[in-house]
């Protein structure tokens, strides 16, 4: 499990479903980000590396990527926060409460959302790539702070 060291206040960068197209405005949203979660779907490897020149990226593989180039999902603390990683939510094979995860970040939907399964609050920011059935084009910034407070902006790139 990676790990952030505990701080006051994190900002975390919300993407899925670039499929290859890494907008301007995406990359305006993520600048002063702590983390960047990318919910799979990336299909370009520039993409990931764009991400990471602004900062640290955690990618899971979706299924329009290559199979062994990212992690199918991904656990990862950032201060307090449990965070688990995974492409489409149809495929967790693990019990979240269990596992002690707070939060599921998922894409595949390409619709932005954001409920809670129990203790955990899972969140989609939709799809940040090329427009498709109608659906947004969106990303989000989460916010945790240290007295485990989670506030998600949804942010919506037309």
């Amino acid at each position: 499990m990676s790990s952030i060291l505990p701080k006051q206040e994190f900002i975390i960068g919300l993407i899925s479903d670039t499929h290859g197209l890494l907008r301007p405005q995406v990359i305006e949203q993520l600048k002063g980000c702590d983390a960047i979660i990318h919910a799979g779907d990336i299909c370009d490897d520039r993409t990931i590396t764009q991400l990471a020149a602004i900062a640290p990226v955690y990618p899971v593989a979706g299924n329009m990527d290559a199979r062994g180039k990212y992690p199918n999902s991904d656990l990862i603390k950032i201060g307090h926060y449990s965070i688990y990683i995974i492409h489409d939510f149809s495929e967790i094979d693990l019990d979240l409460e269990a596992a002690d995860i707070d939060i599921l970040i998922f894409g595949h939907t390409h619709q932005p959302t954001k409920f809670e399964r129990g203790q955990v609050t899972c969140i989609n920011p939709g799809s940040a790539g090329p427009e498709r059935r109608n659906r947004p084009i969106s990303m989000a910034r989460m916010r945790l702070t240290l007295g485990q407070h989670l506030a998600v902006d949804f942010i919506d790139l037309r």
